[in-house]
């Protein structure tokens, strides 16, 4: 409920301010985004830990969990920087961002390809 009573508010503030400053709405903008990401902070952490104990009970290694939650990291910021990009009316930008976070998330993914192809190495003989 707080990060949509933020986020209407600042919608509602940001189109006002536009129409006077469009360099403020951008900074009213990336402000709200600061302030909806420390609302969620403690939900993050809250999936880190259940991520944990799920592997635990798995049985997985911690290097074949730390891949999949850096990928979804990479592809948030990666979002978010690309909407920001266009807000501020920089698509180009926001494509050349957006692709390169697709590159950074394979790259981070790759541990886990090679686990998982090692795992399935490991079965087949």
């Amino acid at each position: 409920m707080r990060i949509a009573a933020v986020a209407i508010v600042v919608v509602l503030c940001a189109a006002v301010v536009r129409r006077g400053a469009p360099e403020m709405s951008l900074v009213l903008v990336l402000s709200a985004g600061v302030v909806i990401f420390c609302l969620v902070l403690g939900a993050l952490e809250e999936i880190l830990s259940a991520m944990k104990r799920l592997a635990q009970l798995a049985q997985l290694e911690d290097e074949l969990i730390a891949p999949v939650a850096k990928t979804v990291v990479v592809a948030i910021i990666t979002r978010l920087i690309g909407e920001i990009c266009r807000s501020a009316g920089e698509g180009g930008v926001a494509a050349f961002v957006e692709v390169a976070g697709t590159i950074v998330a394979l790259v981070v993914a790759l541990p886990l390809m090679e686990a998982v192809i090692q795992m399935m190495t490991e079965i087949l003989l």
